[in-house]
């Protein structure tokens, strides 16, 4: 896998690694990251409690967007980046949300603080690259 090439790849990278790695946090220790997200640990799981299972099936889901990010970065593939940026905000606006109407902890404020800040700093270095908004191709282009 190659470095990213430009300002807006290194954004995506480090965001990939990033999700990457707590996808895999996630994954080995559930609990750790239960806790770094303000939610409740308990010792025992009752009955019907799938949280673990939710946890697993999330990291998962972590682990696999984190390489999907990475390899679009050594790529620099910027279609890919650009789609990141509004999807990502509304990512902060549910997420913020869960927290201001009392649904998640008040910790949880830092995930939602880390995909819309993200895809600010994405946004905003693909508009400096001159790649935000994508070229229009001619009709009478070859």
């Amino acid at each position: 896998m190659r470095l990213p090439r430009s300002f807006s790849g290194w954004t995506i990278a480090v965001f990939g690694f990033l999700a990457f790695a707590l996808g895999l946090l996630g994954l080995i220790s559930p609990d750790t990251l239960l806790a770094m997200l303000g939610f409740e640990v308990l010792d025992v799981r009752p009955a019907g409690d799938y949280t673990l299972v939710y946890m697993a099936a999330s990291s998962m889901a972590a682990v696999n967007m984190g390489v999907y990010y990475l390899f679009a970065a050594s790529h620099d593939y910027t279609p890919f980046f650009r789609w990141t940026v509004p999807f990502r905000l509304v990512t902060f606006a549910v997420f913020t949300t869960l927290v201001l109407t009392g649904a998640a902890p008040g910790k949880f404020f830092g995930v939602g603080l880390w995909e819309g800040l993200g895809a600010v700093i994405t946004g905003f270095a693909l508009w400096r690259e001159g790649k935000l908004m994508p070229q229009r191709q001619s009709a009478n282009a070859v």
